[in-house]
């Protein structure tokens, strides 16, 4: 935008300046030649009363006085042919002079000028002055010089304050840009320059009103969100009581746990709200661990429901761009959709591998009915299931896919089944 108001402003500024100066030349040139016309002339007409009364010797001394002082070529022809002063051509314009005309008219190297002058012997005299080019043209090339200097500096006083002004546009332009991105990135507390130029000022402020509201409408999220983990915390605790009174043993055991997974699960819901528009912070998980660790919890489920679990996890570490619980809640939801879409009996296989260029490629593959309208894309949306669930956990999957940098892709074998290929990588894009 700099360079485009600077390419405007110059070309409108040497539109304006050539308008105007090229005339000023113009008129420069036409009024130093008609000074030098005039200048001539009364030089001329001073002569008139000389020639018109004066005869031989004191007339010629004369005209040879006025030729060598004069800046112009004067010239004196007399009825008999004689000729004084500066050394002339009988010129068609002198002839017309002879016959009682006075005129002037250009002439090779300049301007001549005769007058015609009744002498006292009745004949006509003619005086000839020969105005040169240099003449006419004195001191035209100075100010032709002084108004292209004239010029070029209104040019660049132009450009110097469009300059100026294209800076603090630009400026105000790239602050709202980098205040867009700061907010885009989670940083709340980035406002804009509202005292930028004329509407740059009007959507500085409107941003910064928008961020602000940005940042009441997740407080009252966090409030919120806090608000109902008091609510969830009562009843757990009630049902760990529950669970702790049952009789020591292995489904006591399984209940506890299940009851601290839950409480973990509300434990990493409220940090993730408290830590929005908190800024962004770099987090990683290894997914080795992960996936092993989430696998060996739902072993336990697939072998009540008579389900063949093959696990596949390359040995870690394998870092990924994603908070352990992230991660932990993109795995569960791939394994709990195998159980919730899937029959009993219905063999599944975990496959976790590298990914190249760092990051970690995570494959869960079942064997079940797979989805019934046949569509690998749709179910990916918010809300969209195939089976008439919440349509939440493939979403779940692929926010953290996308906030890792990486992505999701649902395969549909001839054969039958579902493959959800997830990319896990180091960063965002």
């Amino acid at each position: 935008m700099r360079r485009r108001l600077l390419v405007l402003v110059a070309a409108t500024t040497t539109l304006v300046l050539v308008a105007f100066l090229v005339p000023l030349a113009l008129l420069v040139r036409d009024v130093a030649a008609d000074r030098a016309v005039q200048a001539a002339t009364v030089e001329a007409q001073a002569l008139t009363s000389v020639v018109a009364t004066a005869q031989g010797e004191p007339l010629a001394i004369t005209v040879d006085q006025v030729d060598a002082t004069s800046r112009f070529d004067v010239t004196v022809f007399l009825p008999d042919g004689e000729r004084l002063g500066a050394d002339a051509d009988r010129t068609p314009l002198v002839e017309l002079a002879e016959r009682s005309s006075s005129a002037s008219a250009e002439a090779d190297g300049g301007r001549e000028i005769v007058f015609a002058v009744g002498g006292s012997d009745g004949g006509v005299r003619v005086i000839r002055t020969f105005v040169p080019d240099a003449e006419l043209r004195q001191g035209v090339a100075r100010a032709w010089l002084a108004l292209a200097g004239l010029g070029i500096a209104l040019l660049l006083v132009g450009l110097v304050v469009a300059d100026r002004l294209g800076r603090r546009l630009v400026r105000g332009a790239t602050d709202l840009a980098a205040v867009s991105h700061r907010l885009g990135r989670g940083e709340l507390d980035a406002r804009a320059d509202p005292s930028a130029p004329g509407e740059l000022g009007v959507v500085a402020t409107a941003l910064n009103g928008l961020a602000g509201r940005i940042t009441d409408l997740l407080r009252e999220e966090r409030e919120t969100i806090a608000d109902l983990s008091h609510r969830v915390r009562t009843p757990l605790t009630t049902l760990r009581m529950d669970a702790e009174a049952l009789p020591a043993g292995e489904q006591s055991e399984r209940i506890v746990a299940d009851v601290d997974a839950v409480d973990r699960a509300v434990t990493d819901v409220i940090q993730q709200a408290r830590r929005r528009g908190a800024g962004p912070a770099t987090v990683t998980a290894d997914a080795a661990d992960v996936v092993r660790e989430r696998a060996a919890f739902w072993a336990v489920l697939a072998e009540d429901t008579d389900r063949e679990l093959t696990v596949d996890v390359a040995s870690g570490p394998l870092p990924v761009a994603l908070a352990r619980g992230d991660l932990e809640a993109c795995v569960d939801a791939l394994l709990g959709n195998v159980f919730a879409h899937t029959p009993n009996g219905t063999a599944f296989t975990v496959r976790l591998e590298p990914r190249d260029g760092g990051g970690a490629r995570l494959v869960v593959a079942d064997e079940g009915p797979g989805l019934p309208s046949g569509s690998t894309t749709g179910v990916l949306r918010r809300g969209v299931s195939g089976s008439g669930s919440s349509g939440l956990g493939l979403d779940i999957v692929r926010r953290a896919a996308e906030q890792s940098g990486g992505g999701v892709r649902l395969d549909s074998p001839a054969a039958g089944g579902l493959t959800v290929v997830v990319e896990l990588g180091l960063g965002p894009r």
